[in-house]
């Protein structure tokens, strides 16, 4: 049963992301303005105001270790924040629009530009450009919706709002697995993740059912039903518990993770 319910109907609400302190999330808007907020939830109430893009956030992740997040959007920059301070700590113009995350250490990020380019980040010197660039095969079917790192930090998952993902070597960027054979007609973004071992891939589908492949193998080991009634846009381990959670926009499914072989 929900515990709580908080609203923000005048910003909106998209990506919403825990940080280090609890009770405390940052979050993007999606009305009025495009400022990324930090609420406390023990009394809803905002704690600072992160303003600068000047349009919708589309990605946002907050660093493993300490208060840095960053935070990409459609008009075509990163910016690197830190949860002490208003003002942009760092920032970056690209080409196209962004997707960005760290690495499990939080010394690296990657950005993902044009659905096409994985550039990695040195968060010590991101002022001096990538250190590595990794050119994919451009798809016009479809578009990145997101990055993220396996929890060892040697593989990289390109979400889509396609019919696949694609798994690559974080380290040389070559494409090891595409994942497909999930439902996604309407280009929703479906959310993709690792399990907590890196060793399996998941993601959920149009049709409410949640795909599993083996990393390694690139075989598809389950498919799970969890009567989901719409598109599971949300898919979560929890870092602690063999738990994770699966989410359309009415339900909420938590599942207890045991081993697919």
């Amino acid at each position: 049963r929900p515990k709580r319910t908080l609203y923000s109907k005048k910003y909106g609400v998209d990506l919403i992301r825990y940080t280090h302190a609890a009770n405390t999330v940052v979050y993007s808007s999606n009305k009025i303005d495009d400022t990324i907020r930090y609420l406390s939830l023990h009394d809803n109430k905002y704690i600072r105001y992160f303003p600068g893009h000047t349009k919708r956030v589309v990605a946002l992740s907050m660093s493993p270790v300490d208060d840095t997040f960053i935070s990409g959007s459609l008009d075509k920059t990163i910016r690197l924040w830190d949860l002490r301070s208003p003002n942009c700590q760092g920032l970056m113009h690209l080409q196209g629009k962004p997707v960005c995350s760290f690495d499990p250490e939080g010394l690296i990020f990657a950005a993902g530009v044009n659905s096409e380019m994985v550039k990695l980040y040195d968060l010590r010197s991101f002022d001096k450009g990538p250190f590595a660039t990794f050119k994919m095969q451009y798809d016009r079917t479809c578009e990145w919706t997101g990055l993220k790192f396996s929890n060892d930090g040697k593989l990289i998952l390109i979400s889509t709002n396609g019919g696949f993902i694609r798994l690559i070597d974080a380290f040389k960027g070559a494409v090891l697995h595409t994942f497909g054979g999930y439902n996604n007609s309407k280009a929703v973004t479906l959310e993709a993740s690792f399990t907590p071992d890196s060793q399996f891939i998941m993601i959920g589908s149009e049709d409410g059912k949640i795909h599993v492949w083996n990393g390694e193998s690139g075989m598809k080991v389950a498919v799970l039903d969890g009567k989901h009634t719409g598109p599971i846009t949300c898919l979560q381990f929890n870092p602690k518990f063999m738990t994770f959670a699966s989410a359309c926009s009415n339900m909420v499914r938590k599942w207890a993770f045991t081993s697919f072989e």
